[in-house]
């Protein structure tokens, strides 16, 4: 594989001008089938093989044009101290924002009268209006949310207090803040790193072009392909991640290839077949990763999966061409002013040193001198079972509020109180029972009789507020009854008496409603958890074990991750479940843990993770295998590695931590959990525990049954192959530019 992708590193190099210009045309390309498709609405979401999933397709079936899973809003009134909400002059208020409300919108499908359908407290302090939509939440229109915004505001005025709630104002969260404060800090940390604007930049750049043809596809084939709009976020994230990771890896080896001596062609070669390769094995292991959220067979996650998949695809082969090409165009620019300065010392003084002394070997050079990575990687050799107890013991300790790990979907109750959605629901709380914002659905599949008979059984159960009376179809045989749980709709006492319900009714009855439907989707996202981290980590370690030719060092790989993601999961439970630290973190409201963080930290770490792990144990492998002892092997990679190792993940924590800032606690708990797990893998497995490992198996830690190596194919990712058949200046190497 190293001696192909030299081949195209340098072919890139040559044909500068036509690779620039393919991609250019790629980008454009993109850009117009993005700009020319049709507008894409949000995928339908659903959760195959739940019960609620079933309940809300046989409501479809049987309930037609009731849009069972339509948006809905309440309009939640709240009357000054000593009045009513059955004053005259507060119900001509309610009456007057009802009769907007029928004709704010052509999306709407009704909208229910308190006064008539008795949705007033018994105090008479608090009513509400129902409103229900003929889509849902992602498809409705802006102008629609805008006139129910313009309805609530109306509505104020003579002390009344008025605030709207329901998933009809939901909107897909912004996400370029993140990406921007991501960009401008990497910006900063790849001018530190490279001492130069140009080598700096061309992460930067390579990293938006490729997200821009990812993102681009995406949306123009959203509408062919049922893409729903929420798709190419978490394309955008870790295109925008691994693109700039992969270039870094890259541009920095060649700036090493460059102080080796080596002429910039030879270098941008160099560069692709070695740096390239482990770009190409790490592009592997994210790909595996998303791919992966098939398992969980949520059609949605399966999706983004995919998508984010092929962006990954897209940053690896802009790596190994479009970065030689640009190479090529930047010349002596990628290298910083200060080290050509000092390259330029280094070989006048070499040059003197020949003319006075021929055959005299030159003074070592600045390059040779330590540096930060390998003062650290000669600390960890001197005292490797300290590094290695402190790192486990401590990310252990961190990790133990993960055994307390409660999973659900956040409702409006974790909102800010700054939004009208926590504060409608405190006030349907405090009037009619904190179960009020989570009633459950039941679908009786039968006649009035089982209908009865659900309701009977129901009440004969623990935990619920209110019982409806059963509503039945048009045809007689099929009834809903709204059921309200005495607690809030997060809560394990609610989900236990969806649970009990369940249990205590046959099969002809069904629960639905957006609570039972988190609580469904949790329990999928629970039980795919175990399958996905060993299909994700098993072929992983199969991949690892070709890219090191090693047992020990894909095993210890895996496990390093699987100790870094429990205790980033440990983190996010103490503060957004447990509430330490939450004011620092603008946490208002504790609850459960969201049901996707666990699989989604699992796949968006894992392919960072191993990012980091293939480039800086690839350095050491290179060394050992070219004739290094062990130790000075460790001491090679860090050198090497470890500066670039630490601006990635400076960079990686920088885009998540920025959306920490942000109202909506999902994308809080997203940005923390994988800040934390990024800074965890990255500077205590990575840079800690994982040389102190090696240190203390030495020898063995490269060992590979005899039998395994002649199954395993040989790829040569440490570019051996390079070194024995392609040396500057030999008849191999020729033979290889010219082919």
């Amino acid at each position: 594989m190293a001696t192909f992708l030299y081949k195209l590193g340098r072919s890139a190099f040559r044909r500068r001008r036509l690779v620039a210009l393919l991609w250019v045309a790629l980008l454009a390309l993109a850009g117009v089938g993005a700009a020319t498709a049709p507008t894409a609405t949000s995928s339908s979401f659903s959760i195959p093989g739940t019960e609620a999933q079933r309940a809300f397709d046989l409501l479809e079936e049987r309930f037609p044009g009731g849009s069972a899973d339509g948006a809905t809003a309440r309009v939640v009134f709240k009357a000054p101290a000593g009045q009513s909400m059955r004053d005259p002059a507060n119900k001509a208020k309610v009456d007057k924002t009802v009769a907007a409300l029928k004709t704010g919108s052509d999306q709407i499908a009704q909208v229910t009268d308190p006064y008539t359908a008795k949705t007033i407290s018994r105090d008479g302090s608090t009513a509400y209006v129902s409103v229900a939509y003929k889509v849902n939440a992602m498809e409705l229109t802006e102008e629609t949310r805008q006139a129910l915004r313009e309805t609530g505001e109306a509505a104020q005025g003579q002390g009344l207090t008025v605030e709207i709630g329901g998933d009809a104002l939901q909107s897909i969260p912004e996400t370029g803040a993140g990406e921007i404060i991501g960009v401008i800090v990497a910006g900063i940390v790849l001018v530190i790193t490279f001492g130069s604007l140009v080598a700096a930049g061309l992460p930067l750049l390579t990293a938006i072009i490729g997200v821009g043809i990812g993102v681009s596809t995406i949306t123009a084939l959203a509408s062919v392909l049922d893409l729903g709009s929420t798709t190419s976020t978490l394309a955008m994230m870790i295109g925008l991640a691994v693109g700039i990771d992969y270039a870094l890896f890259i541009v920095s080896r060649y700036r090493a290839e460059l102080a080796e001596g080596r002429e910039k062609e030879e270098a941008a070669g160099r560069a692709a077949g070695t740096a390239g390769s482990a770009v190409v094995f790490a592009g592997l292991t994210v790909v595996i990763a998303l791919v992966g959220l098939a398992v969980v067979n949520i059609p949605m996650l399966t999706k983004m999966g995919f998508a984010a998949a092929g962006t990954v695809v897209i940053a690896v082969l802009i790596a190994l061409t479009l970065i030689p090409a640009l190479l090529g165009f930047a010349g002596d620019k990628v290298v910083g002013r200060k080290q050509r300065k000092a390259a330029q010392a280094a070989e006048t003084a070499a040059q003197a040193a020949e003319t006075a002394a021929p055959g005299k070997a030159a003074p070592a050079s600045a390059e040779a001198k330590a540096n930060a990575g390998t003062r650290w990687a000669r600390f960890v050799l001197r005292r490797p079972l300290m590094v290695l107890l402190v790192g486990v013991l401590g990310l252990g300790a961190i990790a133990v509020p993960a055994a307390s790990l409660e999973m659900g979907l956040p409702d409006d109750g974790v909102k800010p109180v700054s939004a009208t959605e926590r504060r409608a629901y405190d006030l349907l709380s405090d009037g009619f029972g904190p179960g009020f914002n989570g009633p459950l659905l039941v679908v009786v599949d039968g006649d009035r009789a089982a209908a009865d008979r659900t309701v009977s059984a129901i009440k004969g159960l623990e935990g619920w507020a209110h019982v409806t009376p059963p509503t039945p179809n048009k045809a007689g045989d099929t009834a809903m009854i709204t059921v309200v749980p005495e607690d809030r709709p997060s809560s394990v006492r609610t989900e236990e008496l969806v649970h009990d319900i369940r249990g205590a009714t046959g099969d002809d009855v069904l629960v639905t409603g957006a609570t039972a439907m988190n609580i469904d989707f949790s329990q999928k996202m629970n039980d795919a958890l175990l399958p996905y981290l060993a299909l994700v980590v098993g072929l992983a370690f199969l991949l690892l074990m070709v890219v090191f030719r090693s047992v020990l060092v894909p095993l210890k790989a895996a496990l390093g991750f699987l100790l870094s993601v429990v205790a980033a999961l440990g983190a996010v439970v103490a503060v957004f479940q447990w509430g330490w630290l939450g004011s620092l973190f603008g946490v208002e409201q504790t609850g459960p843990i969201m049901s996707m963080m666990p699989i989604f930290m699992v796949g968006v770490v894992f392919g960072l993770a191993m990012d980091y792990e293939v480039f800086l144990v690839t350095r050491m492998r290179e060394a050992y295998v070219h004739g290094a002892r062990p130790g000075e092997a460790i001491v090679t990679g860090f050198k090497h590695g470890a500066r670039v190792v630490t601006a990635a993940a400076v960079i990686m924590i920088a885009v998540f931590a920025g959306f920490i800032g942000s109202s909506e606690q999902m994308v809080k708990m997203i940005g923390f959990g994988l800040a934390v797990a990024v800074l965890f893998d990255a500077f205590v497995v990575r840079m800690a525990i994982v040389p102190a490992v090696l240190a203390l198996l030495g020898h063995k830690a490269w060992w590979l049954p005899k039998w395994l190596g002649r199954v395993l194919p040989n790829v040569d990712v440490e570019g051996e192959g390079l070194a024995t058949a392609a040396a500057p200046g030999t008849p191999a190497e020729k033979e290889l530019v010219r082919a």
